[in-house]
């Protein structure tokens, strides 16, 4: 039988690599909560969502230098905007989401957290990945720092698709500024920026909801997920910037599609 901490070792590395990749850390993380048996355990579920942070912070470590940069300059540029105009623009990409969450998040919780929706989820946007990545596209916008303020908007909007599991937060924001006229690289680095607001939410709601039934025990296994997630995501994102830069998302694209019809055969079989 695999112990509590194993299994929040193995949880914080499925966390770690799969958030900031375009294949659903939630999809993932479902389908591994299935086979270890976890069932209908309330701690195991928020666990999911509090080893997010980890992951988060991550991205703020390897970005520090550049928020710090912005954050000064939003505050004592006066007469160059664009700091301020970045700040304004991951706050309106962040709205959608607060509000959809707030309006249907527990129905979808209820509704669609469950293997099948992801298994389907899984396959249907590595298809839509590989269509997006076989396009000819004439990028316009290089720095996901001055995208125009109705881009992050619709960036934002598309984020909402991925609270249906298996859809993937970071596949959802990656297509959609593609389409949208982003290179590869600026799509993948604003979808990193706007996971930071995106998930703290996430995080601190969960954590607020269920903290009375939080145990000392609880939190030295979110400890552990939380710093296995925070060191693998690093490696990853490290990885995957070049990496997509180079080779496009088609193997990720394969990676969803094959994990989907795997899981799909084994809900089948009854397993």
């Amino acid at each position: 039988m695999i112990s509590d901490m194993l299994r929040a070792v193995i949880l914080g590395v499925v966390e770690g690599v799969t958030e900031f990749l375009p294949v659903s850390s939630t999809g993932h993380l479902l389908l591994a909560g299935r086979f270890f048996n976890l069932g209908e355990d309330d701690f195991w579920k928020s666990f999911d969502i509090l080893i997010q942070l980890g992951a988060i912070l991550a991205i703020v470590a390897l970005y520090f230098v550049k928020f710090w940069k912005i954050a000064v300059g939003a505050l004592t540029n006066a007469e160059d905007r664009g700091d301020r105009r970045f700040i304004l623009g991951v706050l309106i990409a962040f709205l959608p989401a607060v509000v959809v969450g707030l309006a249907a998040g527990r129905l979808i919780k209820e509704y669609l957290f469950n293997p099948w929706v992801v298994c389907f989820s899984l396959i249907v946007g590595g298809a839509i990945l590989m269509w997006v990545d076989q396009l000819d596209h004439k990028p316009r916008e290089h720095d996901a720092t001055r995208f125009p303020l109705p881009m992050y908007l619709w960036i934002g909007i598309a984020q909402c698709l991925a609270m249906i599991p298996g859809v993937s937060r970071s596949g959802a924001t990656i297509v959609s500024a593609m389409l949208l006229g982003a290179d590869k690289r600026a799509a993948a680095e604003f979808s990193f920026f706007l996971a930071i607001p995106t998930m703290i939410g996430a995080f601190a709601y969960d954590f607020y909801k269920n903290r009375a039934d939080m145990t000392t025990d609880h939190l030295g296994i979110i400890a552990i997920g939380f710093v296995v997630s925070f060191v693998v995501a690093i490696i990853v994102v490290k990885t995957f910037l070049e990496y997509v830069t180079r080779h496009g998302f088609a193997l990720f694209a394969w990676w969803r599609v094959i994990v989907g019809t795997l899981g799909l055969v084994a809900l089948a079989l009854g397993r």
